[in-house]
């Protein structure tokens, strides 16, 4: 529970730093033209952009789920808006 809390309040590199050290990433996917790639860290689902596409870059947007259902509510709403 404390980890889920303190992880949203870690900076942006922060956040970055953590998931290249402790996350596993569970694969990628392309959305409007750019690769989204989902890390597992803990207890959290994590959807992460970089810049140029490139997992060497920073980050440019993050977003954290709290666990699979609100995970696959926020794909399922994705994958119905692209058709």
């Amino acid at each position: 529970m404390w980890f889920k809390w303190g992880f949203k309040y870690f900076s942006l590199s922060k956040q970055l730093e953590y998931l290249r050290e402790h996350g596993i990433m569970l694969g990628s996917r392309m959305r409007n033209d750019r690769k989204v790639f989902l890390y597992m860290v803990k207890n959290l689902f994590v959807e992460v952009i970089y810049q140029n596409d490139s997992i060497e870059k920073e980050a440019e947007q993050l977003a954290i789920f709290n666990n699979l259902s609100h995970l696959n509510q926020y794909l399922e709403k994705e994958f119905k808006t692209t058709f």
